[in-house]
């Protein structure tokens, strides 16, 4: 379909662009400047992805971060705010170490979203590419998709930490 979001706002020199490719599918791609072996590690460890995942201008606090990340293991994250907990979890489908994450998204009372997510590295950068098949064309306005400029912006700050 057609690029919805491109990020002009990263001090860095990586944009985020988001692209809505059907009615019920958006990827969201960055190359960020790590190996896909440390890119894998921050997205599958829960003290390192707990560092990045939350977009910080939202005002969450993330509470929870449970991660079993192999085939049929689950995720839980709850997040506090404003006094009230918010919790989104599912199971990992697929692990492909250093390559490919697959997991759904659960907690929607309309059926499951489906992210996956490559890691392709070349020249010691790695392009990440997120796409989300949500259940429904409605599903997908409820998706996190916005967030995601903000939210990989402190995954290249927390791999240059890192590096």
């Amino acid at each position: 379909m057609e690029a919805i979001n491109v990020d002009e706002t990263t001090n860095t020199a990586n944009r985020t662009q988001v692209e809505r490719k059907s009615e019920r599918e958006i990827v969201v791609t960055r190359t960020v400047n790590a190996p896909a072996h440390l890119v894998f590690e921050v997205w599958t460890n829960a003290e390192l992805f707990r560092k990045w995942w939350v977009p910080k201008s939202y005002g969450l606090n993330l509470v929870r971060c449970d991660m079993d990340v192999r085939v049929g293991g689950e995720y839980r994250l709850g997040f506090l705010h404003e006094g009230s907990t918010m919790e989104f979890f599912g199971t990992y489908l697929e692990v492909t170490p250093h390559s490919r994450l697959v997991w759904t998204n659960d907690e929607g009372d309309k059926g499951a979203t489906i992210t996956t997510v490559t890691f392709d590295e070349a020249d010691g950068k790695t392009l990440v590419a997120i796409h989300d098949l949500y259940p429904s064309e409605e599903a997908v306005d409820t998706g996190s998709s916005g967030a995601m400029p903000e939210v990989l912006d402190q995954l290249d700050e927390l791999l240059a930490s890192l590096g």
